[in-house]
């Protein structure tokens, strides 16, 4: 499992920019196809909104990945 941290200040971030922040996409566009497709998961269901925020506690399971948001 992978570990993302919050950026100091930060009390979230949203699932399309966590995908880019990570590497698993290139691209906004491609991470909101990638989410409106059902491709990601956030605490084990599927999520299609790419604005969905995660806070600490979350994990996103996405392309055989888990990241835990910290």
């Amino acid at each position: 499992m992978e570990i993302f941290n919050l950026r100091s200040g930060d009390e979230f971030i949203k699932l399309g920019q966590l995908l880019k922040a990570v590497g698993a996409v290139e691209s906004g566009v491609e991470a909101k196809d990638a989410i409106q497709e059902g491709h990601a998961s956030v605490n084990g269901e599927t999520e299609t909104r790419r604005g969905r925020k995660l806070y600490a506690g979350d994990t996103v399971s996405f392309d055989g990945r888990e990241i835990k948001i910290q």
